[in-house]
């Protein structure tokens, strides 16, 4: 009965997710119009796709939700994991530069007196409801009434885990920050109270006299809503500072691997934020996340002075155990790549990134 009651709960899980793989099986009154705009390479005029070759979606979200209901592959991860918050200085000041993981994909880069947050998500839950979805088992290692003001926010794309419309509200009220996205959620962000710049891949936005944001292509896809698939842009971001530049992967997966190499041309970087985790089974997430192996490639492709691993240990969306920093750390020394070079952190732990 437990085995069984286990494997109901994976598939309920991972039910949310499933279905935005397949809008065929939707009412066509579900989907949402997010951009209007002319074809590209990367734009039919109605949906956006990867142009490196798109993800097969076909039959393979039935074969994920029947694997969750016969097998026990999924890992099990604890109910809460103890954080020890920190709080932050106010600002960063010249070229030092500090970072501190707050948990998933949301970091906190301070330096050049601007504080910079990715994909900011304070809410219990990833997901459009309060009392069903992945649930959060650490906490955020900033609680909201400590952050520091917040300059400048990236946004990488739609998903619920990377846009939570709540935090984005409650940081727009408090500080009117420039949130920086790719095309299309900033219709999503402007329908959940706050306001956004979004540009296509490849645009820039001035951020203050000497800061910038590029918004550069990566491998991934978006949805909120059921057949609203791909109706808004995906992206990683990088920011050019004069204390040095920072890359944020977003969310992503390795594709044929060329928007990394396109990536690595707006360095030399001082920080990459590079995602480690939400990756098994392989057959099916490579397609839309990295695993720590092409991670460490990303960052052997990036050569950063620091990386920082991040999308892991916070929500459980996929089937591997809750830790795939240990898997990252074996490939790290495997590899002859310094400890400190290419790491994660807990919860609220910060650390400063030297100069070049």
């Amino acid at each position: 009965m437990k085995t069984l009651l286990r494997r109901v709960g994976t598939a309920l899980l991972f039910l949310a997710v499933a279905l935005c793989f397949a809008p065929s099986v939707i009412p066509p009154f579900l989907d949402r119009i997010y951009y209007e705009g002319p074809a590209s390479g990367h734009f039919d005029g109605r949906r956006f796709f990867n142009p490196d070759g798109d993800t097969p979606y076909g039959r393979r979200p039935s074969s994920f939700l029947s694997r969750s209901l016969t097998t026990d592959a999924r890992a099990i991860w604890p109910d809460h994991v103890p954080v020890a918050p920190s709080v932050p200085p106010r600002r960063v000041a010249g070229d030092a530069m500090r970072v501190t993981w707050i948990g998933h994909s949301t970091v906190l880069v301070q330096t050049a007196g601007l504080n910079i947050l990715t994909d900011p998500i304070w809410s219990d839950r990833a997901s459009p409801f309060t009392f069903a979805g992945p649930r959060r088992v650490r906490a955020p290692g900033v609680r909201f009434d400590d952050l520091p003001p917040i300059d400048l926010i990236l946004v990488s794309h739609n998903h619920y885990d990377h846009l939570d419309q709540d935090t984005l509200r409650r940081l727009w009220e408090r500080d009117r920050p420039l949130i920086v996205t790719s095309l299309g959620n900033d219709t999503i962000i402007r329908n959940g109270g706050a306001e956004a710049r979004a540009v296509d891949w490849g645009g820039r936005v001035r951020v203050r006299p000497g800061v910038e944001v590029i918004v550069q292509r990566n491998h991934h896809w978006g949805s909120r809503w059921f057949t609203d698939r791909n109706r808004a842009l995906w992206s990683a971001f990088t920011v050019r500072t004069p204390a040095g530049n920072i890359f944020f992967a977003g969310d992503t997966g390795w594709g044929d691997g060329s928007w990394v190499r396109e990536a690595a041309r707006s360095g030399p970087f001082r920080l990459a934020l590079i995602p480690i985790g939400a990756y098994e089974p392989r057959d099916f997430m490579r397609h839309h996340h990295v695993n720590p192996d092409e991670a460490v490639a990303m960052f052997e492709a990036l050569q950063p002075t620091r990386a920082l691993g991040l999308h892991w240990g916070t929500f459980q969306l996929t089937w591997e155990a809750i830790a795939p920093r240990e898997r990252l750390a074996a490939l790290r020394r495997a590899r002859g790549i310094p400890e400190d070079r290419f790491f994660a952190v807990e919860a609220g732990q910060s650390f400063d990134v030297p100069s070049r």
